[in-house]
């Protein structure tokens, strides 16, 4: 499925998902690739939209590297395939705009209160 991936500049390439991994890569630049085995996931983060009826981006958490961000044409579906390799239990929303606001907001008069 054709993707991006939004690690430092952005690159445009293809999403292939398999039965050992996930595997983002670039056709013009081969040496613009990522691989991320599934025994290394922790988390798959979906910024969700419209009440599930979109799906912008998702993120992947690893154990070692950090998160890597993404998007795919048709991010739901791409999902629902990473289910058969990922826990249910370890795929979550991301917070939304507001949420993210609310936790800054309580963070900086609790600070003010000590």
């Amino acid at each position: 499925m054709e993707g991006t991936s939004y690690m430092g500049l952005t690159d445009y390439g293809k999403i292939m998902i398999g039965d050992k991994g996930f595997e983002f890569f670039n056709e013009r630049d081969v040496n613009k690739y990522i691989q991320i085995p599934w025994d290394e996931v922790e988390y798959v983060i979906a910024s969700v939209m419209f009440k599930g009826r979109w799906i912008p981006r998702f993120a992947i958490q690893t154990k070692k590297d950090g998160t890597f961000s993404f998007a795919a044409k048709d991010s739901k579906k791409l999902l629902s395939v990473m289910q058969k390799y990922v826990d249910p239990k370890h795929m979550v929303r991301s917070l939304t705009f507001f949420q993210v606001m609310r936790r800054n907001l309580k963070r900086l008069f609790k600070k003010k209160d000590k």
